[in-house]
Formats: C-alpha cells, structure tokens, sequence
C-alpha cells in the first residue's frame, strides 16, 4: 500500500474547478495543477516545446523563443485531432512531474493530493488517482466565466469548448461529482463530504 492519497480533479473548460481546488487546499490538500506543468514543460528550449514545434510549426514561437500561446491554442484546439497530438506530446512529462511532487511533499510530510487536470481521462491519469472528482456545470455559465477569465472571443471559446466532452462523459467516469454553479458555501460544503467519505 503506497503512503500517499490521489484525488484526481477534473470536468470541462469554465466549470468550476479552481475553486473547488481552493477549498481542498483549505483542509489540508496539496494542489498538483496539470495546466502549471504542462507550462513548465513549454519552457524555451526544451525537448518537449521543440516536439510541439515539429507539430504545429516553429511560427508558435515568439522572437524570443518563447511560446505564443494563444497561437498554438488556436491550432491545437481547432479540432479534437489536433488536441490528442498536442496531448501526445505533453501528457507523459507530465506524468512524470506529478510523481515527482508527489514524493518530495511526501518527504516533508505532506501525503493527500489534488491532482487537478482538465484532461485527466485523455491522458489515463486517473490510473494514479485514489478517486476521482470531477466538476460540471451548464454551457451558458462556463463560457461567460470564460470570457472574464480568458479574453478571448465568444467563437474561439466555443470552438475550444466543442473539443472536449459533455457532462456525462465526466460524470460517467467519476466517483463523485460536484455542481460548480452552486453557491460557495454549498461546494464547499461537498468538499467536505468527500473528504470525510473518502477518508
């Protein structure tokens, strides 16, 4: 039996999960966020920003070698194909790096996990996982969080919204599910539930 506990964060683009993430971070939980990797793992020079490259073309780059991006962004969400090859690419380094921080909290003492992913199933990271939690909510309200959160058009985030699955793909994989249009206090209050159920 392993000294650590996974619990695996996921649901569609705008549903809610960064603030659920919130309140396990409040009752102890170490936040692993997939999204912050995998920007790590685009860092200028890097093997796996050059793989991405060779994909999508070197035109995603900026000047200075960094990455643009919204561009890569408007390439790999343009159709599910182009996302699983941007995928392909990402999600084993990614792997990798939860495992990582996963053992070096374990060695100052910390052993409950948040792994919060987006594409927890594409990239079959819910094998790691001890249980698995994913947020949803309706398609009206996820994409006016979006256009706040991320600047960008109603039809791009459309676009980026039909390449991922619906509610039930999610729901249909989950051990727990959590509506993220319910007041705070009430999704907090689900947080709890599942802690205490889980553990």
């Amino acid at each position: 039996m392993r000294d650590f506990t996974i619990i695996g964060l996921t649901g569609p683009t705008g549903s809610g999960k960064s603030t659920v993430s919130e309140f396990f971070k409040e009752i102890g939980y170490v936040i692993i966020n997939a999204d912050e990797i995998a920007r790590r793992a685009l860092m200028p020079g890097s093997s796996c920003l050059k793989q991405v490259c060779g994909v999508f073309g070197e035109d995603i780059l900026n000047a200075d070698g960094t990455l643009d991006r919204q561009k890569l962004a408007g390439r790999a969400f343009s159709s599910k194909e182009s996302t699983e090859m941007l995928n392909d690419i990402t999600h084993p380094w990614i792997f990798l790096q939860v495992l990582k921080i996963c053992r070096e909290n374990i060695d100052s003492g910390k052993n409950r996990f948040v792994f919060d992913a987006p594409l927890l199933f594409e990239s079959n990271s819910d094998i790691m996982c001890d249980c698995v939690v994913s947020v949803t909510a309706p398609v009206g309200l996820r994409l006016e969080r979006l256009k706040k959160r991320d600047g960008l058009s109603e039809e791009q985030l459309k676009k980026r919204m039909s390449a991922q699955h619906d509610d039930e793909f999610y729901i249909g994989k989950s051990d727990f599910v959590i509506d993220g249009s319910l007041p705070l206090d009430e999704i907090k209050v689900k947080v709890e539930e599942i802690n205490d159920r889980f553990l």
